[in-house]
């Protein structure tokens, strides 16, 4: 059997167990990931903002490309051809 002195118990108060550390660790690392999950959720949101962007671009159809009616979105020009021009036979 073992003996506790009034020594060894002081010894083993100070080795104890140190809960306001341990708290202030957990909360120092709630903020951490806080701030981590915050920063991924605005990534997140700027690179699909990103993302779209770039599709809205790419599937606006450019000026060569026929829209629904079957008409150019812009008007080509027609060349006027003249009606008396000079051949030579």
């Amino acid at each position: 059997m073992s003996t506790c002195t009034h020594e060894s118990m002081i010894n083993h108060h100070e080795r104890g167990i140190r809960w306001r550390g341990i708290a202030g660790t957990v909360v120092v690392e709630l903020l951490v990931l806080l701030a981590l999950g915050a920063a991924v959720v605005r990534y997140v949101e700027w690179s699909s903002d990103a993302a779209l962007a770039e599709f809205m671009s790419a599937t606006e159809p450019s000026a060569s490309v026929a829209n629904h009616s079957g008409e150019f979105s812009t008007p080509v020009q027609a060349l006027k051809v003249r009606a008396d021009c000079d051949r030579k036979g």
